[in-house]
């Protein structure tokens, strides 16, 4: 490889990177999401989710942790599936993505106050009575790139 060509490939890879600095900072933030008619139409960030990416934040116990409420069958190898929630095998044939942008935002506004349901993409209160622990109080549960690349994997499941 020539000098000239692998400053051009340096040049490249540093411009693929300010690139993808530039998506995070450009993502929608919580508190300017609105949800119209029970869905999200644009992306959060601007960019396609990744479906591995998605995968790993759904059966992820310290991010989305999906399976502590749902049962997936794809991921029948992962333990202690939960039961609260709708088994989502099929989700991709009973909702579109901008539906299931809306309810990772903000499930409570889409189906009501009595789903036990999180927020996902909502900053969380730090009101004492909320009884919220120190460390999650003014963020959100994940990030804007994490709801993408969950609606990306959850559109694989038909």
């Amino acid at each position: 490889m020539k000098l000239s060509d692998k400053r051009f490939a340096l040049a490249a890879l540093g411009a693929a990177a300010l690139v993808t600095a530039a998506a995070a900072e450009a993502a929608t933030a919580p508190d300017d999401v609105k949800i119209m008619d029970g869905v999200i139409e644009q992306s959060l960030t601007g960019q396609a989710g990744d479906p591995a990416a998605g995968a790993e934040a759904f059966k992820g116990r310290r991010v989305g942790n999906c399976l502590a409420c749902h049962a997936n069958k794809e991921m029948a190898d992962q333990a202690f599936h939960g039961e609260v929630g709708p088994p989502l095998d099929g989700i991709a044939e009973r909702y579109t993505p901008a539906e299931l942008r809306a309810i990772l935002v903000d499930s409570k506004a889409v189906f009501g106050d009595h789903t036990i349901m999180p927020s996902f993409y909502k900053v969380i209160s730090n009101d004492p009575a909320k009884r919220v622990a120190k460390k999650f109080q003014g963020k959100t549960v994940l990030e804007a790139q994490q709801v993408e690349d969950i609606i990306a994997y959850l559109m694989t499941l038909k």
